[in-house]
């Protein structure tokens, strides 16, 4: 059963945003996708427990985007991001977020103030949600689990380009650094009595 400590807790919804919602992310879908992360932005709203909401953006002619070599890029249009590319959805960019993180890569704690707003807050646990599983969520909940945040990822509430990489990276490699549960199981653990995590029995 899953505990969360709701006064060191704290929610990060991945990317939830126009550039990166298309193509449909699988395999659960855009709209499930955002129908599980505002319920629980919902509920994190209602306990008090702080929000995060992130964008991935670049400045004109991708001056900040990053430049290492790679076999497989993001390819980014020649002619720019479209205007709205940031633009989170509706619904997400409705919840009471409490930070918000423009961020250049992956992780949404390289190059921002992400650690040391959780941190000041007393956020201990962080859970995760967004697109893309494999790419912003997981570099995410690397970072949050080198800087010793204890990770849950509410894996109903993510997606990819293709299902098996969303599998591949929630059966596979997050279940070593992170706590992978549904989105009603946290939910149930927010609307609870708030035990601390140490007690909870994967």
């Amino acid at each position: 059963m899953l505990t969360l400590e709701k006064q060191t807790a704290a929610l990060i919804i991945i990317d939830l945003q126009n550039g990166i919602l298309d193509p449909e992310p699988m395999p659960f879908g855009r709209d499930q996708i955002v129908r599980q992360a505002a319920s629980l932005g919902h509920a994190f709203a209602q306990a008090g427990s702080p929000i995060v909401l992130t964008v991935t953006d670049f400045a004109p002619g991708y001056a900040d985007a990053p430049k290492g070599l790679a076999d497989s890029p993001w390819e980014l249009p020649k002619t720019g991001l479209p205007l709205d590319f940031a633009t989170l959805h509706p619904e997400i960019d409705a919840l009471p977020a409490a930070v918000r993180i423009t961020k250049r890569q992956m992780s949404a704690f390289f190059g921002t103030e992400l650690d040391v707003q959780l941190r000041r807050r007393g956020c201990k646990t962080v859970v995760i949600c967004g697109v893309a599983t494999n790419l912003g969520v997981e570099a995410t909940a690397r970072a949050a689990f080198d800087l010793n945040y204890s990770v849950v990822l509410a894996s109903d509430a993510c997606g990819s380009i293709a299902p098996g990489l969303h599998e591949f990276a929630t059966e596979k490699i997050l279940p070593r650094i992170a706590r992978i549960r549904q989105t009603s199981e946290i939910l149930q653990a927010m609307q609870g009595e708030g035990l601390p995590e140490t007690s909870d029995t994967p």
